[in-house]
Parts: structure tokens; C-alpha cells; sequence
């Protein structure tokens, strides 16, 4: 059941994005980006539907192939990059969530998975919308990315640590939650302006996660 409602939901949102795509409701990247947010929340079914880290993982696994042969065949073209931009961004988005689905589902703490994989999902999802539509000031090191998708990121990165931690971690204290919701945001914030595109889908994921991971082991 667990992987039907999971296939399901990935195709649904492929689905839906190529539709909108196709009737031009996207601007550039829109329906890349329409994607990227939402299969960012299949984390939410595999922390119903799944308990044991392999369970976790087949999914991720499979979409590892899936998302490689559509970077080569362009067999999903709503989630590939266009104008000749082609990059493996989805290929590492896949891994992000097969290493953390082994590791977090692991130690029994899959919110810690759940951080990092938003993070990605809606910070840096929402980073490019915002920075392709409303940026206007361009980061010195990559001209390619804003200042405005940059504090995209931080907003979302902080909204998302101090729900997590407000909802998994009730014991720990609102002056300590403000504290590593801030930090995670400005972790995250230079790791999307840093990493050039399609690599922040390993790097933006795996070190919010590990950061976080630590923090709450030092402050609880």
C-alpha cells in the first residue's frame, strides 16, 4: 500500500505539472519547480507507510533509474531543465532521499530527514521562483542567482526548523528553537547561494539534516 500511494503521488504531481505546462500556465522552470515542491512531500508518507530504513528506500531508489532516463530521453520533460540547460539535479534530488530514508528512518529519527528534504523542496524551489521573477540583486560568486531567492531560503528554512522542532521536540526550549531555526536558515541560505545549480539537491539536503541532527543531540 505503501508504495502504491506513493507511486501514485509522485506521478500525480509529474502529471498535474505537465498539463499546466502544456496549457502554459508555467513560466520558465515552472513546471521543474511545480515538481520539486511537491514530491518534497512524499517524505510525509513514508514516515506513515514506512518504519524500516529499506522499506524507506526503495522509492528513492527507483526514481534514482527513472530520473536518469528521463535526463537522457527526455521522457519527463515537465521536471528537465529547457533551453538546453540540462543537469542531473533530479538524479541528486533521488539520492538526497535514498541516503537520508537509510539514515534517518535508521536512527528512528525521520523528522530529521523531513528538515532537510523541505528545506529543499520548498526553500530552494521557491529561491528560483522568487529569484526569477523578482530578483534584482545578483550574488557577486554566481550571477545566475539573487539576493531575494536567497532570503527565500532563509524564510522557508527557518519556518520549517521551528515547526519541526515544535512539533518532534517538546522538550526543548523556545529561546534554543529560535536559536537553531535561525542558524539553519543562514546554513542554508549560503549553501543554495554557494553550490551551483542542480548539486544544492545534495548538498542543500544532507548537511541541513546533519547540521539540525547535531544541534538537537548538543541542545536536548
Amino acid at each position: 500500500m505503501g508504495y502504491a500511494v506513493s507511486f501514485g503521488f509522485v506521478f500525480l504531481i509529474i502529471g498535474i505539472s505537465t498539463i499546466l505546462e502544456n496549457l502554459n500556465v508555467f513560466e520558465i522552470e515552472g513546471s521543474r519547480k511545480f515538481i520539486h515542491i511537491g514530491v518534497s512531500n512524499w517524505w510525509f508518507l513514508a514516515m506513515f507507510f514506512f518504519s524500516d530504513p529499506i522499506e524507506a528506500a526503495i522509492m528513492p531508489l527507483c526514481f534514482i533509474f527513472i530520473n536518469y532516463i528521463s535526463y537522457k530521453k527526455n521522457l519527463f520533460s515537465a521536471m528537465e531543465r529547457g533551453q538546453g540547460k540540462k543537469d542531473l539535479g533530479t538524479v541528486y534530488y533521488s539520492i538526497s532521499l535514498l541516503i537520508l530514508a537509510l539514515w534517518t528512518f535508521y536512527i528512528e529519527k525521520p523528522e530529521v530527514g523531513l528538515l532537510g528534504i523541505l528545506i529543499m523542496g520548498y526553500g530552494d524551489g521557491f529561491a528560483a521562483l522568487v529569484g526569477g521573477k523578482w530578483g534584482r540583486t545578483s550574488i557577486p560568486f554566481d550571477k545566475e542567482k539573487s539576493l531575494e531567492g536567497s532570503l527565500t531560503v532563509f524564510f522557508f528554512s527557518i519556518v520549517i526548523t521551528f515547526l519541526i522542532l515544535s512539533h518532534s521536540y517538546a522538550n526543548i526550549s523556545i529561546v534554543s528553537s529560535i536559536f537553531i531555526s535561525v542558524l539553519i536558515g543562514v546554513l542554508a541560505a549560503i549553501i543554495e547561494a554557494i553550490t551551483p545549480n542542480g548539486f544544492d539537491n545534495l548538498s542543500l539536503p544532507l548537511i541541513t539534516s546533519l547540521v539540525f541532527f547535531a544541534l538537537t543531540n548538543y541542545f536536548i
